[in-house]
């Protein structure tokens, strides 16, 4: 069984994405330190027909595990850009290496009660088939539709309720 390392490097960032800093995945996760702002990239994947593909975060991931969420998610590692993070997130989780197109669509601080995050929102419209990696528990495709009606129901992370509300349902990307 994988797990996530709670050693792994990286950077710690001010709201506009300047690094001022590092810190552990560990301590970024803690809930305490003072929740260091770190970068995250998140893709969203739609096929041609508009439906969304999500992936099923795996049971031993230490934050939100067993629930569906963004197809791509991860963390910025310490020294790379964001563009170099999703080129990398987006092979490691779903097995596409062309994400030309890709789009940033936004950039917020998302906040739980374990951590703080500079999540930068990227969409990508392809009819590429993910094949999802052994880092994730599997994925598919979802209609707006299957998406709507699954709102509210611990199906999904909050953050992607939270990020397809505020960028898909409300149009709002700042």
């Amino acid at each position: 069984m994988m797990h996530d390392n709670a050693h792994e490097l990286l950077p710690v960032v001010d709201t506009e994405g300047h690094v001022v800093g590092n810190t552990t995945r560990g301590k970024a996760h803690s809930g305490t330190d003072g929740k260091p702002l770190h970068p995250v990239v998140h893709l969203h994947v739609f096929n041609s027909r508009g439906e969304l593909y999500l992936q099923h975060r795996p049971a031993w991931k230490d934050i939100q595990p067993d629930k569906w969420d963004t197809a791509v998610g991860g963390h910025v590692d310490w020294g790379e850009d964001i563009n170099t993070a999703l080129q990398r997130e987006v092979r490691e989780e779903i097995g596409i290496t062309d994400i030309t197109g890709a789009e940033m669509l936004t950039r917020y601080v998302f906040e739980s009660q374990r951590e703080r995050e500079l999540v930068h929102v990227f969409r990508l419209v392809t009819d590429i088939p993910p094949h999802p990696t052994e880092e994730l528990d599997g994925g598919r495709f979802f209609s707006p539709e299957e998406i709507a009606g699954l709102m509210g129901k611990s199906f999904f992370t909050p953050n992607f309720e939270q990020e397809y509300r505020r960028v898909f349902l409300t149009g709002h990307q700042d």
